[in-house]
């Protein structure tokens, strides 16, 4: 499932990782890909990733100049992501995002270029093998 669960755009009383945590207490074996990789609540996102084996980030508006003004990504994301990039899949929103579809693939290039950890198996892996694992393709 996908799961939109940071506070992002706004706080509410059933909003944030914390509250999706509880479910995952629950479920730990549930498989979840975390939408905007949790926005803005990347810290959280990253440790639910590391905590519940079952957890994915997708990367729909993350790194892409408009919400870096918003809700920037942490400016270790790229070296943050070298050990889980397994557990990463593309994420575009599109068509209903406020920038051209390529923006969010040079983020994401941008990323693999950032950490020699990550590179071209980085991408092969966000753009193709985790997205079609989880659909079992």
């Amino acid at each position: 499932m996908v799961v939109h669960c940071g506070h992002g755009p706004l706080r509410g009383e059933y909003t944030g990782l914390g509250v999706f945590e509880r479910v995952l207490e629950r479920h730990p074996g549930l498989v979840a890909v975390l939408a905007h990789a949790g926005m803005p609540e990347y810290d959280e996102a990253l440790a639910l990733v590391e905590r519940y084996p079952g957890v994915y980030l997708d990367t729909t508006m993350v790194g892409v100049p408009f919400t870096e003004e918003l809700m920037p990504a942490p400016r270790d994301w790229p070296a943050r992501l070298a050990g889980i990039a397994d557990r990463v899949v593309l994420g575009t929103d599109f068509p209903n995002i406020p920038y051209p579809y390529a923006t969010q693939l040079r983020a994401i290039a941008g990323w693999a270029a950032a950490d020699d950890r990550l590179g071209e198996p980085f991408l092969r892996a966000v753009l193709h093998d985790t997205p079609s694992k989880l659909l079992d393709m």
